[in-house]
Order: C-alpha cells, then structure tokens, then sequence
C-alpha cells in the first residue's frame, strides 16, 4: 500500500515503523524541519516538510494516488481536518487519531460528516484494556478463547506446581499436544523459547485443540470475580485517567484521582460523577499516606511521565497493593519494569499502530485478532503463497524475537506446529506476538506483490 502519515511524534514514527514492516510505501510529512530531518537520516523513506492542512501540500504530494491516509498530529481539530480534506481530494482511506472526550462522545457524527473511516483513541483504548485487567481480572473471556476448533487459555501456573521451574521444552510432559504460548511474568508478556523456565507466580497462555484445552480449563481455571474490586486509586487525571475513571465509577468502583493541574481538577469534578478529585502531587508520599494508598485494592499510574508512573508503581508495590498498573510509552524501560514487579504495563503508542494495522487488513489476510493485556496480541491471518512465512520449515524461518506461531488450520486438520512444520498456501495461522515485535511480524506476513 502507497500510505501517507502526517506527524512524525513518537505515534507517527511507530505506525511508520509499523507499515514499513509490512513492506508498505510510507510518505511522512510533518512541518517541524529538524524532526523530518531526523527521521530522513534514519528510515529509508519519503519525507516532506510541510503543513498538511494546506490543500496546495496534498496536491503536491498528488494524495488521490494514495491508498490511506493517517492523521496523528497533537490537536484533534488539525487531525479531523486533514483527514476531511484528503479524502474530498480523491484519497480512498483516512485515519484521525481522536483524543477528547467532547469529541469522543459524538464521533460516530463527526466520522459520517467528516468522511473519516477509522477514529483511533490511544487513551480510551489504554483505558479498555486496564479496565478489562482490574474488573474482569481476566485479559481473555472467561480465561479462554477459541477460534475455530484452537483454544486459548489463560491460568496461574501455580495450578500445575510440576510446572514451576520448568524449561518450556519440557512443559510437552505435561501438556500434552498443546503450547505454552505467552508468559505473564511481574506486568510483563513474554513469548517464550524452548529455554525460557517457568516461575511461580507466572500467568501462562496455552493453546492447543479446543477438546483439551476445555479438559485442562476444569483443572486449572477459578471463576472471575468481579466484586472484589471495591477501591482504585489513578495517579493522573489525563484523558487516560478520565476514561479510565469513567468505566470504574460507572461499574460501581470507588475511584480517586490525583492530579497536579488545577484547572485539569475542575475539569474533572465537572465531568465525573461519584469520583473524588484532588488537586495535588501524586509523587509525594505524604499525599499518599494521607488518602490511604495502602487501602486500595488497585493503584494506576497514568500521568504523562513514564519515570513518573514507574516510581509511583514502585511506592504502591511497597504498600501491598494486589494489582499495580503503569502506563509507560519508552522501550528501553521494558527490564526496569519487569524488576519493580508491578502487575501490568500498557504501551498507547504499541497499542495505536496494531489498532491501524489491523483496520487496514480486515479485509485481506486478518481474520481475528485478540490483545492480551494490551502488549501482545494473538492474530489468525490467511497465508498465501508468495509470504515470507510459506515454504520453509519453521526451524528455517527467521521468527523474530516476541514473535511464535501457535497453530495452523490446514483443510479439516488441527496442527500445534513443530520446528519441522512448514505453512502451505490457504493455512489458517495462529500467531502470538508483542506489540512492540509487530514491525517485525509485518515483514513475515506481508502479502506478495501482484504481477
């Protein structure tokens, strides 16, 4: 695909790296000049300096010869209007990123009179899935997901104690014809290798054919509790924490936020019914003290500072808090946070580019996909003849790292895939990975060129 991205910020650059993997011609444009020059030295793609609500701009770039637009500038109204304009100019596809709550509350109005296919919400999407974590307590259904005779199922591996110390190579004694795809380890996904070992403490994703996955499920599976989650406190009164606060108290949660900005408070206590806002520094311990941090059941750190969320998870780990959740956008802290232990870490910008990969393949070569405590996802694509992944063993195959295919449908039959396995032509593949390897990933599936 011929695609455009307007807004070289830490989200352009993500879905920019995202497309490229899938081998998609990439156009970057953004008016900061020392930004675009920065990226031209590193991405081997075309850039231009220049403000895209300019229709004499998208005419030069001829964006009718386009196949998709994305808009992921820092204000809505700039989004909203490029998008609008590209499309009345003949572009076929246009995605805005769409951040405020005034704006959210009507966006099915906005996307008919606009002219806007797809309206991508990092922050309300971050928000589904804490919620989804603290609330359901499980990332999948239930604990588990089936899709067409493959099974997937969610469970603490302290369930199966053989289990605990484990190499994955050697789990096969014990789970039978199934996979331990993903492991849940301190808030951290990991996409295991035969030599990863298994912890206590470790949720773990198997997968294998429904019939003995739905056998296992009775062994190892707990009921969700849903009423055990009575008090959350969010550090960050942000757009994440607003819609995050919003689906808690409307759940019937006792919620309070803390937020720096005054005006930010009012804003708030206007909008927010049955929330207590305070105004004040979520860093200061005695802040903390004094509300009671140590009495909550939940404590989510969503400010706009990833060294900010990580010392406030720090301080709620030390206080015994059951479920501690960050909200941290930088890579390289991906070891910190595994050692600070806290229950589950939610990249926006990971969780925005999948978001845009998957609307643009819904009618090609995706058939589902699941995310699984927003960092990993597992996806069932169509593999055609001519993708890198087709025609070589699995053991041949350069599978990136974060990066497993789980099963394959071939005809009627089910396979849980070995080294020695090869994917054909028309194979239904199951695969896991970590957002942050969906780049990667892209470059395994793409689709061959037409001739």
């Amino acid at each position: 695909m011929k695609v455009a991205v307007v807004g070289a910020g830490k989200l352009g650059m993500t879905i920019t790296e995202a497309l490229l993997g899938g081998d998609n011609e990439v156009t970057l444009i953004d008016k900061d000049e020392a930004l675009i020059q920065k990226v031209a030295s590193r991405l081997d793609i075309l850039t231009v300096t220049a403000n895209a609500k300019r229709i004499d701009v998208m005419k030069e770039i001829r964006i009718w010869e386009y196949d998709l637009l994305v808009s992921v500038v820092d204000e809505d109204e700039k989004n909203i209007v490029i998008c609008s304009f590209a499309k009345r100019l003949g572009c076929p596809q246009v995605i805005a990123r769409v951040r405020s709550p005034e704006h959210v509350e009507q966006i099915d109005f906005i996307k008919k009179v606009m002219n806007i296919d797809y309206i991508v919400n990092p922050d309300m999407a971050c928000a589904s899935e804490i919620y989804k974590y603290l609330v359901e307590k499980y990332t999948l259904t239930d604990g588990i997901y089936t899709a067409d005779g493959v099974s997937i199922l969610e469970f603490k591996v302290d369930k199966i104690p053989v289990l605990i110390g484990k190499e994955i190579r050697q789990t096969t004694k014990v789970l039978s014809n199934m996979l331990v795809g993903a492991i849940s380890r301190s808030g951290k996904i990991i996409v295991p290798n035969g030599l990863t070992v298994l912890e206590a403490g470790d949720t773990i994703y198997v997968i294998g054919l429904e019939r003995k996955i739905k056998d296992l499920a009775i062994e190892v599976h707990e009921k969700k509790r849903y009423t055990d989650l009575a008090r959350v406190m969010i550090a960050g009164g942000g757009k994440t924490g607003y819609y995050l606060a919003k689906k808690l108290s409307d759940f019937g949660v006792a919620v309070k936020i803390i937020e720096i900005d005054r005006e930010r408070c009012e804003y708030l206590t206007d909008r927010l019914n049955n929330v207590l806002v305070l105004h004040g520094d979520a860093t200061d311990p005695n802040l903390l003290h004094e509300e009671n941090l140590e009495e909550m059941d939940a404590f989510v750190a969503v400010t706009g500072f990833d060294e900010e969320n990580l010392l406030l998870s720090l301080l709620a780990k030390q206080q015994n808090i059951e479920d501690v959740v960050a909200k941290v956008s930088r890579k390289s802290y991906a070891a910190l946070i595994e050692n600070l232990g806290v229950n589950m870490t939610i990249n926006p910008m990971d969780m925005c580019a999948t978001n845009i990969l998957r609307f643009i393949q819904k009618s090609g070569i995706v058939i589902f996909s699941q995310l699984i405590q927003g960092q990993a996802e597992f996806t069932e694509i169509w593999a055609e003849k001519g993708m890198p992944i087709t025609d070589r063993t699995l053991s041949e195959l350069d599978i990136p790292e974060g990066v497993i295919i789980a099963a394959i449908h071939r005809n009627n039959e089910i396979i849980i895939p070995s080294g020695n396995t090869k994917i054909q032509d028309e194979d239904r593949v199951v695969i896991l990975s970590l957002l942050s390897s969906i780049p990667l990933l892209e470059a395994l599936i793409k689709q061959p060129r037409a001739r």
